[in-house]
């Protein structure tokens, strides 16, 4: 498999990863205190070990490239962590967005 692809696969991972790290640091500011720093810390480490992943990342791909993948796939995955979890509603606007976002991402594997 081409470095690239393999690239482009890790960078969706660590954006779902990422995405675990947002969700612990929403959960450590959900309860009763002002933080839960047992979730702080999780979600930490888990921002902390992303950076490893970084490291080959960007090694294979273009910045341009790796921003759109990282910044849709991250829209895409916390969308659906509020969604699913928090039961968040989206408007018009925001599902627009995020349709314009994987238009954005087609063009940039498109003409990348």
């Amino acid at each position: 498999m081409d470095k690239t692809i393999i690239a482009l696969i890790a960078t969706i991972a660590l954006s779902l990863v990422g995405v675990a790290g947002d969700f612990f640091i929403k959960l450590a500011g959900d309860g009763k205190k002002y933080i839960e720093l047992k979730w702080f810390f999780v979600g930490f480490c888990i921002y902390a070990a992303t950076a490893f992943g970084w490291f080959f990342v960007m090694k294979h791909l273009k910045l341009s490239t790796l921003g759109v993948v990282y910044a849709i796939s991250t829209i895409l995955f916390i969308t659906m962590v509020g969604v699913l979890y928090y039961n968040e509603s989206l408007s018009a606007y925001e599902m627009a967005g995020i349709v314009l976002g994987i238009i954005s991402l087609l063009l940039m594997a498109r003409f990348a």
